[in-house]
């Protein structure tokens, strides 16, 4: 949800005039927020391309940081429902299953979103069969 939010970005319009990076940007023009830029920020999250799980442990992201499903008063609103379902499909096949890639040396394709190129086969083996 972090390196590959569901959603990449959306538009804004401005609704004053303000300056960023020493360019001003007017009143009215509509501007692109990007969730990636936002996800990679190294000023709160170090090391941010680095899959750790755990970096949020005991912590929630400060406001605005991690935005997978919007934040504020346009929020997804199945954003928990989403979460759930996310949570208990994992609890499953990580304590059910034992899981291998086909394909260890899978590329990743850009269109537009990083995915891969085989869509990511798995072996999948219930964990009672396995001993």
């Amino acid at each position: 949800m972090r390196l590959t939010p569901p959603v990449q970005g959306a538009f804004r319009e401005v609704i004053k005039n303000f300056t960023y990076a020493g360019f001003t940007i007017p009143k009215g023009w509509k501007t692109h927020w990007n969730v990636n830029t936002t996800h990679r920020n190294t000023k709160y999250l170090p090391d941010p391309e680095k899959f750790d799980p755990s970096r949020f442990e005991g912590r929630e992201p400060e406001p605005f940081t991690f935005v997978p499903f919007g934040e504020g008063p346009r929020m997804c609103p199945g954003r928990e429902y989403a979460r759930a379902q996310v949570l208990v499909f994992i609890h499953n096949i990580v304590t059910k299953f034992k899981w291998e890639r086909v394909d260890p040396n899978e590329k990743i394709s850009y269109n537009p979103s990083p995915i891969p190129a085989k869509g990511f086969p798995i072996c999948l083996q219930p964990l009672e069969n396995i001993y």
